[in-house]
């Protein structure tokens, strides 16, 4: 549920939006209906109807705002300083900080993944293919400069990919190897610098 102290400093459509992603990463599409998301930001249904028209307009808005968020943190990194190993560690650890601060957009990632995107209307793969191949397209420059150690491209994104978002949507499983949460401060640390470690090895 939104915390009530948000709601006199933020706008009602956010506030539906933060709730929904809440309840859409928990519950999945079909198990979360309006009525639980109004009820969870404190609103009547009507109220919620007012802004999103269906679950569906909702769900859709869910996604633009986890990929809006992606693209602002994704972008940001690309635009530092740095070349090489350290462009690559810079966008990682942007990949890292925009998941642990928002680990229910993992969550339901990987939810439509596995769906096949049948409830959100888009191909998601296809929404982010053009910054897979841009960054397939840099590394395989970098690796014919011999700046970078070869590796198929496509294939390191894809472990990137993987080794940041499985360790937030298999907290629950790595929490139980580990006897210990998984998704504390100083756990997703010590997994974010033990990745980019491995990456370092394999590239620099």
């Amino acid at each position: 549920m939104v915390e009530t102290g948000d709601r006199s400093h933020r706008p009602t459509r956010d506030l539906i939006i933060d709730e929904a992603i809440l309840c859409f990463a928990e519950r999945g599409y079909e198990g979360t209906s309006l009525n639980d998301i109004a009820a969870g930001v404190g609103i009547r249904r009507p109220s919620l109807l007012h802004h999103f028209p269906s679950k569906e307009s909702l769900y859709g808005s869910v996604f633009e705002q986890i990929l809006s968020d992606w693209l602002e943190r994704v972008s940001q990194a690309v635009a530092m300083d740095g070349t090489g190993w350290g462009k690559v560690e810079l966008v990682l650890r942007a990949g890292f900080a925009l998941f642990e601060d928002h680990p229910d957009y993992v969550r339901l990632m990987r939810r439509e993944a596995l769906d096949g995107g049948v409830h959100l209307g888009i191909d998601l793969a296809s929404v982010l293919k053009p910054i897979f191949e841009s960054a397939s397209g840099y590394l395989e420059r970098m690796m014919d400069e011999g700046v970078l150690r070869r590796h198929d491209p496509r294939h390191l994104l894809i472990t990137g990919y993987g080794a940041m978002l499985s360790y937030f949507s298999d907290a629950p499983f790595i929490t139980g190897l580990l006897d210990q949460e998984a998704l504390t401060q100083s756990n997703i640390s010590e997994h974010r610098e033990a990745v980019i470690e491995f990456f370092r090895a394999a590239l620099a």
